[in-house]
């Protein structure tokens, strides 16, 4: 298993979502991530992190509020956002990024 700095580090952009089993917005993330990826495919690496399983790398990212999205290239993070966002800005973002 790769540790989260390999899989941030790839040479693609990496989404990362910030989550919690008990938040309700984050539940309305995951059709919208399966959705993202069944537009990009292999161009885009797609990962969810439980905020209360790990806290300490929420901590490193001043994770303050579910859902947060991250999305990382080479292990740098080019964007960031709080809330659900919509599939459609999420490609737009991904490929910018």
């Amino acid at each position: 298993m790769k540790s989260f700095a390999e899989v941030i580090g790839q040479d693609k952009p990496v989404l990362v979502d910030f989550f919690a089993t008990w938040c309700g917005p984050c539940k309305a993330m995951a059709p919208i991530l399966h959705e993202v990826k069944a537009s990009m495919g292999d161009d885009v690496s797609i990962i969810k992190i439980d905020v209360d399983k790990n806290p300490e790398v929420a901590q490193q990212f001043q994770v303050q509020s579910v859902p947060t999205l991250i999305a990382f290239r080479a292990g740098q993070a080019k964007w960031r956002q709080a809330g659900v966002v919509q599939a459609r800005q999420l490609v737009d973002v991904l490929k910018k990024v």
